[in-house]
């Protein structure tokens, strides 16, 4: 199924843009006007000028944001520069009119700071890359963040997380106009998942954060770090500091957020991670982790991950393939 009549996209670009938020879903509308689809891709910026990407290279705009209609879809590509900075009030201000009167609009990765700062993600669900999530909701205390989600809609709005999750974010828009069957020769077509499993965590790195204040609680932090295949119950972990569990458990509450328990699963998970990157099997990594057996450690990647410890480790241990030369 393919649906009548042009399909006008804009991608809104700007000084610092990141190149690959704009190529990425660009490619995907390219290619499924291959299959049948008419998307018209046009890029705009603030005030119409050529500008500059993240990696230097020139990118020639097609014309001012507000000098154009209404779009069927309007696409913010991220930049590195404002989760370090302020949005700029010129450029909220440049995207905030066309985004109220687009079909439907969508942030490429940090672009959801750019639709935040104009007020476009008030009271709505979002998400951005994992790295910045934290900040983009510091800042726009409104907008409900998604940390560990690769795209989220809401409503007509939709936001995604780091770069390439733009192309996630781009099947998913082909999806919604011309059906899956389409959306899967895209897909097949530029050799990407159609859907990928999990959200950004399997993508994150570690989540060690900053350490205890306290020594006695450091003491014990360095304790599971070190050797994450000991013993460490609720009840052995107090007595290496000779309190009740009652306290060591306040101190964890405190300090860290989480249980004793949490923490030492987090510790065996970041280790069992690193395993699998490194090669080793599932039940090595298991065994070397500390995790009592590979169903325990299973249940925990579906938990954090919604995979398995083999497909992640398919997805992330290599870069090459068997067959490679």
């Amino acid at each position: 199924m393919v649906n009548a009549g042009a399909h006008r996209v804009a991608i809104f670009v700007y000084d610092g843009v990141t190149l690959l938020d704009v190529a990425g879903p660009a490619e995907v509308f390219k290619e499924a006007n291959r299959f049948g689809a008419d998307y018209r891709i046009v890029l705009l910026s603030p005030a119409g000028a050529d500008v500059t990407s993240n990696l230097g290279v020139r990118i020639a705009v097609d014309g001012a944001v507000s000098s154009e209609p209404a779009f069927d879809t309007l696409l913010v590509a991220g930049s590195d520069l404002y989760p370090r900075a302020r949005v700029p009030a010129d450029l909220a201000d440049a995207a905030r009119i066309p985004a109220a009167v687009a079909g439907r609009v969508a942030s490429i990765c940090t672009g959801a700071f750019v639709l935040a700062a104009a007020g476009v993600l008030d009271g709505k669900r979002a998400t951005t890359h994992w790295q910045v999530a934290h900040e983009l909701a510091a800042r726009y205390p409104t907008c409900r963040v998604e940390p560990d989600a690769i795209y989220v809609r809401d409503g007509t709005t939709y936001t995604s997380a780091g770069v390439t999750a733009g192309i996630d974010l781009a099947l998913a828009l082909v999806e919604d106009d011309h059906g899956p069957d389409l959306a899967r020769d895209v897909a097949r077509a530029l050799v990407v998942y159609m859907q990928r499993a999990g959200g950004q965590s399997q993508f994150s790195a570690p989540l060690q954060g900053p350490p205890p204040r306290s020594p006695a609680l450091r003491k014990i932090t360095d304790l599971v770090t070190a050797n994450p295949r000991g013993d460490h119950s609720l009840g052995e972990l107090a007595k290496h500091l000779n309190v009740s569990t009652r306290h060591l458990t306040r101190l964890f509450h405190d300090e860290l957020s989480t249980t004793p328990a949490r923490y030492v699963e987090n510790i065996r998970f970041d280790m069992a991670r690193a395993l699998l990157d490194q090669g080793h099997t599932a039940t090595q990594a298991a065994t070397l982790a500390g995790f009592p057996s590979y169903e325990s450690m299973r249940r925990v990647f579906a938990r954090k991950l919604s995979t398995s410890p083999a497909a992640y480790q398919r997805r992330f241990s290599t870069a090459r393939r068997a067959n490679a030369g």
